[in-house]
């Protein structure tokens, strides 16, 4: 599978993540924003993968697949919390592999399968997943269209589709969506509203809503942390990355504050 070079980069970078997430400063700091320290790159907390499990009716048995949750988050608590069986996609190696560990370190082993492959082009037979799930995914994915219809074509029908996303405020002025993009994740920019991609893939949206407050409240907890942390993260991470790494948390914090990125939580079910 040939990966564009913004794409192949992006992987490169969550494989690195997933190797820094082994130290004991990035676990505070995960754990201080999102309740728990699995390694995610999404800004699912724990609150919000309880109201996930709920939406997408997860029961013992039913088979959940998380598209692009890397180091197993929220997929493998999901499990854990329902007793559901969970299938994890992604294509960084390292977050792969730290979803096997925590797999096996939850007794969640039996029940968890981990496959790298790319969202748009899912490696699965038609109609085999009973519910589907994906974190801040979308907005770090520029096949947006090709995620949504790989993901309906694996449904069962009757399933559920539950995901988060980063997203450009409608109707910006040039400026102010250009401000967006450079703010926002790679590929944060979509030729099309979800809405009407939706219908283009064949699912039927059932719930929309904007949860904006809660992500800008997480990444200002983020930046306060890695600012009391300052020390400890720098020597982690490097200090050219965790300097990084601030200033675009900043970027992005500024960016939301004045309304021009948005944060959608969307439920979804077939036909």
């Amino acid at each position: 599978m040939a990966l564009t070079r913004e794409l192949n980069e992006l992987v490169c970078r969550y494989d690195k993540y997933a190797e820094l997430h082994r130290s004991a400063a990035m676990r505070d700091l995960e754990r201080s924003v999102c309740g728990c320290a699995y390694g995610s790159t999404s800004w699912t907390t724990r609150r919000e993968a309880e109201r996930i499990a709920q939406l997408l009716e997860l029961r013992p048995a039913a088979k959940l697949l998380d598209v692009g949750a890397g180091t197993g988050w929220p997929g493998l608590y999901l499990a854990e919390l329902t007793g559901c069986d969970v299938v994890v996609v992604d294509l960084p190696l390292g977050g792969l592999r730290l979803a096997l560990e925590r797999a096996a370190a939850d007794s969640l082993s039996q029940r968890c399968e981990v496959v790298a492959a790319d969202g748009a082009a899912l490696p699965f037979k038609d109609a085999s997943f009973d519910a589907l799930s994906h974190s801040d995914v979308l907005c770090c994915t520029p096949d947006k269209l090709g995620v949504l219809r790989s993901c309906r074509r694996i449904a069962r029908d009757g399933a559920r589709m539950v995901f988060t996303v980063i997203a450009l405020t409608p109707l910006l002025a040039d400026s102010e969506r250009r401000t967006a993009i450079a703010s926002g994740p790679t590929f944060v920019d979509s030729p099309d509203d979800y809405a009407v991609l939706f219908d283009q893939s064949g699912w039927c949206m059932q719930e929309r809503t904007d949860i904006t407050a809660e992500v800008l409240q997480s990444m200002r907890t983020e930046l306060e942390g890695m600012q009391g942390s300052a020390e400890a993260l720098a020597k982690a991470l490097g200090s050219g990355e965790f300097a990084e790494r601030t200033k675009r948390r900043q970027a992005t914090i500024a960016a939301v504050d004045a309304g021009l990125l948005r944060r959608e939580l969307f439920v979804a079910r077939t036909g």
